[in-house]
């Protein structure tokens, strides 16, 4: 039988590395208050779950419902995990379950006033796609929003720093509305829970964006769908919201109005102590998806304003930004606090501020005349009018430089196989567009979201005019990665996705106890440090619309499980009771588990995975947030190598990334 190299069993070893910071972000040591409150506690969260269950009988929508169940939610989470981090955690807790009950009361009489409420804070919810969880986060508004309907208002989103005691309950009560909003507050303010600590990677990125939607939908409801400038949105952020700020605003430099990143970190290698200078490939590579460093020439399509303590060793977030760019001819402001370690003062906040304004105050062009857009992978495949559809090679850097001219555009691009061009409303017919170095007659079509666009794909370094609905027959005759479907394994739980545990008798005890194992890790794992309840089913009871709805993510083997035995043609391997064909190589079954991520059989416009959650685990969401990149690429042969300390030890047979139409790369 022909083998997989065994590859170095330090792959994983690696995520002893979080053990080091592991202890710097301790949460403070829990102390659960006495039988009494506990006993209080419970009766306020039957009585509101009572009440929740009356307003669906009613047919509350479902938007209202999730601003009551956070409330019910947080002190669930509470009791759940144990999590009494300060002497008032209890008291929180009670508070929480009667601001939901009062919410409850006032829906009952068909009323939501807290939707109109200003110059306070304002805690909001919404249920999240990713897993159906209800999720928080806070408005503040002036006193006087809304009054005037002609008027649109700037909208700040804030990510909070590292927090190790940060839970919804404390969240709620930080944005209880028990204090006024600041009398000269000029915008809205928008403050993101994040799902807790995770640098707004993952699930905790989807949050950011669910949030805003949520924000901006409740806005429309209540009458108001103009009241946010949506061309002033800015992003801002400290420690690990200067994190966030940094790869949210750099890989979507169209959503901002200008960025405000504070400290941070914009590298995995140099702030993560101790990582090993080269790991594996498929690691290094995915390294790309959130090193910011990495897009920073994104900065000429966004203002930058960061700011540092001259002593903060996280002031080396910016200065790696702010070297880059300058050999990019591109500028950025970087206001440096002399003295001054981690932290972030008001009067350097109020200077900070200034600038920010100068720039929200003319907000975003419309249609700016030129775009510099750079990336790594098709998760972030657009600036403005400029999308990238295709790309050579994933996790090398792609990038397209574009200008609107009067006939058409001029455009520079590289590593990039298909893109389309959005065009302004005003356009001058026929249109010609200069593109490396050759002329292209391109005639618009309707774009997906039903602008007119025009579409150009390279073919044996030839650039020709392309008619999308082309390129979407080639995408269903061909699989080839797409936005959305251009893996690593841990992009499957950034939107909606189902686990799906096997009901059939398995082919080997021993990979099956693996794959239960890694289940119920994953389940314990996403329970408390993404904030939800794991979706899972048995594979008897998915349903069409599971099917059509959600990511796939089917755990046992092809006996065991039936989806996995109905997606065996549709997938690059094959895995028979005596053994896993995968690469042109062939492992026995009985000691190895295939994992991997891939378009699904089922569902062409959804991923399928097998047997894998998150390939990182709880030491890298307790340490520091840089940990949170992908392990495995796109796929991998593991051996489970159980220890006393680690029952789910594994040996790295083989990992990868498939290549641009979803097959092995061929070393």
């Amino acid at each position: 039988m022909k083998r997989f190299p065994l590859l170095c069993v330090a792959a994983f070893l690696c995520l002893g590395v979080a053990l080091l910071d592991a202890q710097q972000f301790k949460p403070p040591d829990a102390k659960a208050p006495d039988a009494e409150t506990l006993k209080a506690i419970a009766a306020k969260m039957e009585k509101l779950d009572k009440a929740g269950n009356l307003l669906r009988k009613q047919n509350v929508p479902d938007a209202l419902l999730a601003e009551i169940e956070i409330y019910h939610k947080a002190a669930q989470w509470i009791v759940r995990h144990g999590e009494w981090y300060t002497a008032d955690t209890a008291a929180w807790t009670l508070e929480a379950l009667d601001r939901g009950l009062l919410r409850a009361s006032q829906l009952t009489q068909g009323e939501s006033p807290w939707l109109h409420q200003t110059g306070q804070a304002v805690v909001r919810g919404y249920r999240s796609r990713v897993d159906g969880s209800v999720q928080p986060y806070a408005i503040t508004a002036p006193a006087d929003f809304g009054k005037d309907p002609r008027k649109k208002w700037r909208l700040d989103v804030v990510l909070h720093g590292r927090d190790a005691s940060i839970t919804e309950v404390k969240f709620l009560h930080q944005h209880n509305g028990d204090k006024a909003a600041p009398k000269d507050l000029d915008h809205v303010r928008l403050e993101i829970f994040g799902r807790t600590n995770n640098a707004y990677r993952w699930a905790g990125e989807t949050d950011v964006f669910e949030a805003l939607d949520s924000f901006l939908a409740v806005e429309r409801a209540a009458g108001r769908p103009q009241s946010i400038d949506r061309n002033k949105i800015v992003l801002r952020g400290f420690s690990m919201g200067g994190a966030g700020t940094w790869h949210l605003g750099l890989h979507h430099p169209d959503r901002w109005a200008v960025i405000g990143p504070g400290a941070g970190f914009t590298t995995t290698h140099g702030y993560i102590k101790d990582l090993p200078a080269q790991l594996p490939a498929y690691q290094e590579a995915t390294l790309r998806i959130y090193d910011a460093l990495d897009y920073a020439e994104n900065a000429f399509d966004v203002p930058v304003v960061a700011y540092s303590g001259e002593k903060d060793a996280q002031k080396a977030a910016a200065d790696n930004i702010e070297k880059k760019l300058k050999t990019l001819g591109i500028s950025m402001t970087h206001l440096i606090a002399p003295g001054l370690e981690h932290s972030f003062p008001a009067d350097w906040q109020k200077k900070a501020e200034e600038v920010y304004a100068k720039y929200a105050s003319k907000g975003r062009p419309e249609y700016p005349p030129k775009v510099r857009f750079v990336t790594y992978t098709l998760k972030y495949p657009a600036c403005a009018w400029v999308e990238i559809l295709s790309l050579d090679k994933h996790y090398d850097r792609a990038s397209v430089d574009a200008e609107k001219t009067e006939t058409g555009f001029t455009v520079k691009s590289a590593n990039v196989r298909a893109l389309g061009l959005t065009l302004p409303e005003q356009v001058t017919l026929p249109l010609v567009v200069s593109i490396d170095g050759q002329e292209v007659n391109a005639r618009p079509s309707i774009s997906r979201v039903g602008q007119a666009a025009v579409y150009l794909e390279k073919r044996d370094g030839k650039w020709s005019a392309v008619l999308p609905q082309k390129l979407a027959t080639d995408r269903a005759r061909r699989l080839q990665k797409i936005n959305g479907l251009q893996g690593p394994i841990d992009d499957a739980f950034m939107d909606g996705f189902l686990c799906v545990r096997g009901t059939g008798k398995p082919w080997h005890a021993g990979t099956q106890k693996y794959a239960d194992a890694n289940l119920h890790r994953f389940k314990d794992e996403w329970n408390k440090y993404l904030r939800g309840d794991l979706p899972i089913k048995d594979d008897v009871d998915v349903t069409e619309d599971d099917i059509t709805a959600k990511n796939l993510i089917l755990f046992g083997d092809p006996s065991s499980n039936s989806l996995i035995a109905q997606c065996m043609d549709g997938l690059p391997l094959k895995w028979t009771k005596e053994s896993i064909a995968f690469g042109g190589k062939t492992v026995s079954a009985a000691d190895h588990v295939p994992v991997l991520i891939y378009p699904s059989p089922l569902n062409s416009g959804r991923y399928v995975v097998l047997n894998s959650g998150h390939t990182f685990h709880a030491d890298a969401f307790r340490g520091t947030n840089a940990l949170l990149y992908p392990r495995l690429g796109d796929y991998a042969i593991l051996k489970p190598a159980p220890k006393e300390k680690d029952p789910l030890a594994v040996e790295i047979v083989g990992a990868g990334i498939f290549d641009e139409f979803w097959q092995v790369k061929k070393e």
